[in-house]
């Protein structure tokens, strides 16, 4: 079972990369003026709430419904911005394997804390 829980903590850790990449994406592909900036940003910001909010060691620690709340902002902002670049078929994708991984993860257990277990 140890192996099961490292293989979705992984396949959790490439999820939030992920958003990250799928904002990239939508950013660089948006506008023809300003494209850059938006494929540089989008990814900062959200990197840098997520050192706020969501990472293992996080400044301000999330539980609870708030948790809940900000990981499905979080993995739903990757979904959105793979829609709106028009790769329909990959935001679905990426949401289906989000909630899966995200449901096994609290099925099993793993939650907020997987990480520094």
């Amino acid at each position: 079972m140890k192996t099961a829980k490292a293989v979705n903590l992984g396949v959790l850790f490439l999820l939030e990369i992920g958003v990250l990449a799928a904002v990239a994406y939508w950013g660089f592909g948006v506008v023809d003026t300003g494209r850059f900036l938006l494929a540089v940003l989008g990814p900062g910001l959200l990197g840098w709430l997520w050192g706020l909010f969501g990472s293992p060691r996080a400044r301000f620690k999330l539980h609870g419904a708030a948790r809940v709340a900000f990981e499905t902002l979080w993995f739903g902002t990757g979904v959105v911005a793979l829609y709106a670049a028009g790769r329909h078929t990959w935001a679905l994708a990426f949401a289906v394997v989000c909630v899966l991984s995200k449901t096994l993860a609290h099925v099993r257990g793993d939650g907020e804390t997987a990480v520094t277990d």
